[in-house]
């Protein structure tokens, strides 16, 4: 794995899609786009929301399946309830992460959480797909959930700037989650005067398809 040494500047800006999905989501597709489609090994990233939850509401995403790629799911807002065909069962809250390793397959569904169906409120919150190598296409589905709580969290030294570490490092800090490939996510927060550099390490690598 090869570490850039050379400042990399934003070549050009890319809006997002608005669309729906599930049974009535208002998201903002970030990729695949036409102006984006080579992000290799990552396969779609959507902004769920911000949407405002009328009590008994239940607009989501009903049993789909998924196969062959990791599903990151990373909660600012609401809750979102997850059940699947295996079994498992769990509510993400804000600040809350679940990484989802679908392999070989499962089927399951991601409805809002029971305490934001009673009482209403907002739901907002990011999802990532990503690419699983060839040889991982067919393992058994996991999950890796992280409560905000145990994300790590680092700061700079004039503590300007504060990164919740997802995967990867920054900072000094490393993420408790397990990647298959070489992945940085992180959550920045810069205050007035905050400046970041973050080192990126080049995989030198396509994953098949």
């Amino acid at each position: 794995m090869e570490v850039l040494t050379k400042n990399r500047s934003v070549s050009r800006v890319v809006a997002s899609t608005k669309t729906m999905e599930g049974d009535g989501v208002p998201i903002r597709r970030v990729f695949p786009a036409r102006a984006l489609e080579d992000v290799d090994p990552f396969l779609l990233l959507d902004e769920m929301g911000p949407l405002e939850f009328a009590p008994g509401s239940r607009t989501g995403f009903p049993d789909h399946p998924h196969r062959g790629f990791e599903t990151v799911t990373y909660v600012l807002e609401g809750q979102m309830e997850h059940r699947d065909s295996r079994g498992n069962h769990g509510v993400l809250g804000p600040g809350d992460v679940q990484w989802m390793t679908a392999g070989a397959g499962l089927v399951h569904s991601e409805m809002p959480g029971s305490e934001l169906q009673r009482t209403g409120g907002r739901l907002h919150g990011f999802q990532l797909w990503v690419n699983l190598p060839r040889r991982d296409k067919m393992i058994a589905p996991q999950y890796q959930e992280l409560p905000g709580a145990r994300i790590p969290v680092a700061r700079d030294a004039a503590r300007r700037v504060e990164v919740r570490i997802v995967a990867g490092e920054s900072l000094g800090g490393r993420a408790l989650i397990q990647t298959r490939t070489p992945i940085a996510y992180l959550h920045f927060t810069l205050q007035p005067g905050g400046v970041h550099q973050q080192t990126v390490h080049k995989v030198g690598m396509r994953l098949p398809t």
